[in-house]
């Protein structure tokens, strides 16, 4: 793709030499269509690569997710083909590193799992060898019956019986101990394992950014509600003017926005409902009613995430004041709809909503 962007950006036309003066004529309109049009194609290709590699490995994905559209937000000001050719290389160097940290990620994930496998198989060893151990004894008093049981003298008989019941006692006792202190070890080795897994699942289901759920785990809930056959609603939000925030404000602003809107989401909406960045600014809400009640969620929501946040602009510098609006596209799940049908018909009314926000000026 980036090969194909330089191709052409050096079949625009140059200015001879004797109409230098008057500066480089501009490109064919077919040309400038055709540049446009591999541009936007590249950009949906790098987005939907930091897209993918979000869900592929969310616990490392988020810095690629959000690394990608700074790199191509470059070409919004300026195009030539040596930016073109350097953004192409930090877009590789960010997939490289996602590679090697994915990698690293999964092999720490592999080697948890391996941990816990030679644990269960120690303490399964310890177990048959402590069996055959008490094995051996057990035939040991058997042989000691079978002796006693060819004796005359009753008193010998008796004496010896009562010599290996203690014997017996004591060594069952100590069977009885030793297996309680080593399902106990055992139980406490796989609570601590169980939790190392279950933090790890949580933080996989995380963005990494502003805590709430991602698109992966998302889906999963949605795909849950469909599930269960009962009513519930999508909303899908897209902050207005958040690229401006980006540009004017640089990004650790626009990332602190994010994080202020993912918590004030998070607090109001109601325990049955979840809340989940969906990727880039974009939000998603998922409500346990239907579209009525959802909707009536949404105005409630809009009176109190929606208005002025404060945002830190770095050291040194004063804090920002920005006014903050989404444009909201709700919609309710149909019998036999898919999630990538029901968040389609969300985010073709959120771009409606988005396009009237426009027009009056939002």
């Amino acid at each position: 793709m980036v090969i194909s962007i330089k191709k052409y950006l050096d079949m625009v036309p140059q200015p001879e030499k004797e109409n230098a003066e008057a500066g480089p004529k501009p490109p064919s309109d077919d040309l400038a269509n055709l540049l446009n049009g591999l541009l936007e194609s590249y950009r949906a290709v790098v987005g939907a690569m930091g897209n993918n590699g979000a869900r592929a490995c969310p616990a490392v994905g988020g810095d690629l997710q959000r690394a990608l559209p700074r790199l191509l937000a470059q070409f919004d000001k300026t195009l030539s083909p040596p930016l073109v050719q350097e953004t192409g290389q930090q877009i590789s160097g960010q997939l490289d590193s996602w590679g090697e940290r994915a990698e690293e990620h999964f092999r720490a994930k592999t080697k948890e799992v391996k941990e816990l496998l030679i644990t269960l198989a120690l303490a399964s060893e310890s177990m048959a060898t402590r069996d055959q151990r008490y094995s051996e004894q057990l035939g040991e008093f058997t042989r000691q019956l079978q002796t006693i049981a060819d004796l005359d003298d009753l008193g010998q008989i008796r004496t010896s019986l009562v010599r290996q019941a203690a014997a017996l006692k004591t060594c069952v006792d100590k069977m009885v101990e030793e297996s309680r202190q080593a399902v106990t070890e055992l139980r406490s080795e796989v609570t601590v394992y169980e939790t190392r897994l279950r933090e790890a699942e949580a933080l996989a289901s995380k963005d990494e950014l502003t805590g709430l759920l991602n698109r992966r785990s998302l889906e999963d809930r949605i795909e849950g509600a469909m599930a269960l056959r009962r009513p519930f609603c999508v909303a899908l939000l897209d902050l207005n003017g958040f690229k401006q925030i980006n540009d004017a404000h640089g990004h650790a602003a626009g990332d602190h926005l994010l994080k202020q809107f993912a918590d004030e989401l998070r607090t109001n909406i109601r325990t049955s409902d979840v809340a989940g960045r969906w990727g880039g600014d974009e939000f998603v809400l998922l409500f346990d009613c239907e579209l009525k009640d959802a909707k009536a969620q949404i105005e409630r929501l809009e009176r109190w995430a929606f208005g002025e946040y404060t945002l830190s602009a770095g050291e040194g510098r004063e804090p920002l004041k920005v006014a903050v609006r989404a444009s909201v596209g709700v919609t309710e799940w149909r019998e036999g709809e898919t999630v990538a049908n029901l968040m389609e018909r969300s985010d073709r009314d959120m771009y409606e909503q988005k396009k009237l926000a426009r027009g009056q000026g939002a």
